[in-house]
């Protein structure tokens, strides 16, 4: 993305503050629509990450599960408008919370907020940020305008500590502000590459992961929490799901699949608003075929 049209991309959402949910809606689906047909390196990768997980879905069922994650996406990034530019009170009608009691803990352990990346990622984030001072990890784009103002969006509410994505030296980071009570907002399906990952299935398929929320839960004592933010007709609702039982477990592996399988049942109730368009098993076990 050039500068010039990230810069006209940001004044688009922004003149969408105003409208409603429906109105945004409405433009998403003819700007998924296009997306769908114009952008075809990740029309081809989501495609090839439904053929992998639902190898039994009829392939046009899985073009038109692709075209709504299109659309989801577009509304997504139009709703960054309230996001950003939203008072504190439209945020929150924007995005409702179910479960907020799950963010407090009688002990005050660390917590873990597990937040795969549904299309609600960003909302779900900014949310958790209106009723607690939190920390996440964050990876920088590519393009200085767009990230500027993801930054500034995800900034708003309280402050929160943004730690930018640097390999195994974030570890330390993350564990000193967890260490002064700040939850962490955690992204943890992401295909980073073979060091520091594990594999372990993902839809049955080996995937590399990053163990870090059974180590982090091994070295503070963290509660892990799901946090998943569902795209509705009128808005997002953030889930947020009772802490897990008996984690961390037997070992890290175990534990790592034990996560893959709860995203697993996440997107098995709403497959069209998952990323699908990220490349989730590029890192391949030796000898395996490349999937991209």
């Amino acid at each position: 993305m050039t500068e010039f049209f990230a810069r006209l991309w940001i004044a688009l959402i922004v003149t969408t503050a105003g409208w409603s949910v429906s109105a945004r809606a409405r433009l998403a689906n003819v700007l998924g629509g296009l997306l769908w047909l114009l952008v075809l390196p990740r029309r081809r990768i989501t495609l090839i990450n439904l053929r992998a997980c639902f190898p039994g879905m009829p392939e046009a069922q899985r073009r038109a599960l692709g075209r709504r994650l299109f659309r989801a996406m577009a509304r997504g990034v139009l709703d960054y408008s309230v996001l950003w530019r939203g008072s504190r009170e439209a945020v929150e009608r924007l995005v409702r919370v179910e479960g907020a009691e799950h963010l407090l803990d009688p002990a005050n352990r660390p917590l873990i907020l597990l937040a795969p990346h549904f299309v609600g990622l960003d909302a779900g984030g900014l949310r958790v940020n209106t009723l607690v001072r939190g920390v996440s990890i964050y990876a920088r784009q590519s393009n200085a305008a767009w990230d500027a103002q993801l930054l500034a969006g995800r900034r708003r509410f309280n402050d929160p500590l943004l730690i930018p994505r640097r390999g195994a030296a974030e570890m330390k980071d993350v564990l000193r502000a967890m260490k002064e009570g700040l939850p962490l907002y955690y992204l943890p399906d992401m295909d980073l590459g073979e060091t520091n990952s594990i594999f372990v299935p993902f839809f049955g398929l080996p995937a590399a992961t990053i163990p870090m929320v059974s180590r982090l839960a091994r070295l503070t004592g963290a509660r892990v929490v799901m946090a998943v933010t569902e795209m509705t007709a009128d808005g997002y609702v953030l889930h947020l799901e009772a802490p897990w039982r008996d984690f961390p477990g037997d070992s890290v592996e175990s534990d790592t699949a034990r996560m893959n399988r709860e995203i697993e049942r996440w997107v098995l109730r709403m497959p069209d608003q998952y990323l699908w368009t990220h490349k989730r098993f590029k890192t391949r076990p030796a000898g395996a075929t490349g999937f991209y």
